[in-house]
């Protein structure tokens, strides 16, 4: 049972690292050309439902591996860029921008 729970949330995690590094990569792209306009209702309540749960969800993950890999990133003399790209840039897509724009 321990051995399924540990597959399960292995499995987990790891689907959602790839949707969020997805939906982030996608909608970062997309949202370019739509600055500047104003988002529907229906946008506003997808963007809140589909997006910024999983973005926050996300970050949370992001700072837990920015915390794992700070030893590494430290000798590498790259920590900024490694708490801007796991950290910071999902955070800043979660909760900075506006609702309903993607």
């Amino acid at each position: 049972m321990r051995i399924m729970n540990k597959r399960l949330s292995s499995y987990c995690l790891a689907v959602l690292l790839a949707t969020g590094n997805m939906t982030y990569t996608a909608s970062a792209y997309a949202g370019e050309s739509y600055k500047g306009e104003h988002s529907a209702g229906g946008a506003m309540l997808a963007d809140a439902v589909f997006m910024r749960i999983p973005m926050t969800a996300v970050t949370i993950v992001g700072a837990g591996l920015f915390v794992i890999t700070l030893p590494f990133s430290a000798l590498g003399g790259n920590v900024g860029e490694a708490g801007t790209k796991l950290v910071k840039e999902p955070f800043e897509y979660a909760w900075v921008r506006p609702l309903g724009e993607l």
